[in-house]
């Protein structure tokens, strides 16, 4: 497929891989592809989902009970939120954990594969302080998909306020006598 994995990341798409095995009765290429992109895209996590479960219905309101592990310092606390959907709800609940301002912009759900138990792939795309963050994953269950492509939107945001900013006009440059030079060869 042409992509080259870190031990880790090959160690992790093959667990999905036979976290799908499980679910699905045939595995494609396509599956396969998504699978591993998703890998390769994946920010550095300063949240990973634990745990999703959503009860909806057409005489019931979305809810959503949402688990969230910080990874630096460790700890994972549950929320749950109603919401006008089941995916409404996951956003709402991963909100209240996050504790990331942000506005959603764009949900989009399309299929890998084809077949009742195909992929769902969701893209989701946030906002903050007008600039976009996406996330994406594919998941035979498109709620859980939604959840952790928020997650991946939401760890895109937060390493990307984290790492100090390469544009020369916003840099905030620490040089105490403002000596720049534009053109040093000439």
């Amino acid at each position: 497929m042409g992509y080259d994995l870190s031990r880790e990341d090959l160690n992790d798409a093959f667990a999905r891989f036979k976290d799908l095995a499980d679910r699905k009765r045939e595995i494609t290429d396509r599956d396969l592809e998504a699978i591993v992109s998703e890998q390769v895209q994946l920010p550095e996590a300063k949240f990973q989902l634990s745990l999703v479960q959503v009860s909806c219905g057409n005489a019931s309101k979305p809810t959503a009970t949402i688990s969230l592990v910080n990874t630096e310092d460790n700890s994972e606390d549950t929320a749950v939120s109603i919401g006008t959907g089941p995916v409404d709800a996951v956003c709402e609940a991963l909100n209240k954990l996050a504790k990331v301002p942000n506005e959603l912009i764009e949900f989009s759900v399309k299929s890998v594969t084809e077949g009742i138990d195909a992929l769902g792939e969701v893209t989701i795309r946030i906002r903050r302080d007008n600039k976009i963050y996406s996330g994406h994953s594919a998941d035979t269950d498109v709620v859980v998909a939604a959840a952790n492509a928020y997650v991946n939107a939401l760890n895109r945001l937060v390493f990307s306020e984290k790492k100090n900013s390469i544009h020369p006009q916003f840099d905030n440059l620490e040089n105490s006598d403002n000596t720049f030079l534009s053109n040093p060869a000439n």
